[in-house]
């Protein structure tokens, strides 16, 4: 069955079936839809997890054996099969038809695949996916729809604003769905809920800060202990909100975490950067900065962003621009030693 991206919500509060296919030119819808079968799953007793990346030379008898290693303790297993150039070959093409015709409900397979042309959708392990399961394609909305996508995201917050707003969004952006989420989700942080107005839309949009927070994130992954302290210092000046701050140090943080915790469980970084969402110019320096950081140095700091949080609501006592800056020091190479009980 072929799904369109705004029926699988809806699709979800139905029912789950056992193999689902996400595919698309926008990853960012991509990893959404796939976050809320996920999440759905985990709901139905999916207890169990295992990640496959169809890489050159992947053994296609992995994916057979995923689905018949059941757990001692009966849990029902969720297989992430990602293939990043939407080929499987013919190996592979007859392992993925082969499983359609054994689909059982203790095991969810879900696939996730680039934007594929015309010829692949009509390619018979395509073709068998789809109709044993539920595919559903996620492309970009044009840019003449845009607004009506941004409005939709602003409601999710519990935001709303007028149409020559939504429209100025759109145009800042650019039709780039990662740029206006990350802009939808930056007015959820600095407004409350309700109708925002033209006004805060735009301060939001072309406040010169937001490269100083793009500017903080390069310095907290590069260890720059003077950029890091120079771009505080500036934002702190310019009376950059503090949650909107501590949402960037710790979106990096996270991400640093979940990639070290998996390299030291072995598993391949490139694997990992995608887990976390991690692609494009950010890739590269974030591969560098979690090379340099431990483990417990990143839980450490998870742990000391949670307190700056408490901070921010009025909880506790101190100077939050000193724990910020405080928080990135811990990250950079010459940063303060962490205690033998951290």
């Amino acid at each position: 069955m072929q799904l369109k991206g705004e029926q699988l919500a809806a699709h979800l509060d139905r029912e789950l079936r056992p193999l689902y296919v996400l595919y698309g030119d926008e990853p960012l819808l991509v990893i959404e839809a796939a976050d809320a079968i996920r999440a759905k799953a985990r709901q139905q007793g999916f207890s169990e997890r295992e990640v496959l990346t169809v890489l050159p030379q992947f053994d296609w008898g992995q994916l057979l054996a995923a689905g018949g290693n059941l757990s001692l303790f009966g849990d029902k297993k969720l297989i992430d099969l990602r293939i990043p150039t939407g080929k499987p070959g013919k190996e592979g093409s007859t392992a993925l038809q082969q499983w359609c015709q054994n689909l059982s409900m203790d095991n969810l397979l879900l696939i996730t695949l680039p934007e594929l042309d015309w010829r692949e959708e009509k390619a018979a392990w395509f073709t068998a996916l789809a109709n044993a399961g539920i595919a559903v394609k996620l492309m970009a909305p044009p840019l003449a729809e845009l607004p009506g996508w941004i409005a939709g995201r602003l409601r999710r917050q519990q935001q709303s604003a007028d149409l020559d707003s939504l429209k100025f969004i759109a145009e800042r952006v650019e039709g780039n769905l990662l740029a206006a989420h990350q802009e939808i989700q930056k007015l959820g942080l600095l407004y409350p809920a309700g109708q925002l107005s033209a006004a805060q839309v735009r301060d939001a949009v072309l406040n010169v800060a937001r490269y100083d927070i793009d500017g903080l994130r390069e310095a907290l992954l590069a260890g720059d202990i003077g950029r890091l302290t120079r771009t505080l210092d500036g934002l702190m000046q310019e009376g950059e909100a503090p949650p909107l701050v501590l949402w960037a140090m710790s979106e990096e943080i996270r991400a640093l975490a979940t990639i070290r915790a998996g390299m030291d469980a072995g598993r391949p970084v490139d694997a990992l950067l995608k887990d976390a969402k991690v692609w494009g110019p950010r890739a590269t320096p974030v591969k560098r900065a979690v090379q340099r950081l431990s483990t417990p140095t990143l839980e450490a700091a998870l742990r000391d962003a949670g307190k700056i949080d408490r901070l921010a609501k009025g909880i506790g006592q101190g100077n939050i621009w000193e724990a910020f800056l405080r928080l990135g020091l811990s990250l950079c190479p010459s940063g303060p030693a962490r205690s033998a009980g951290r």
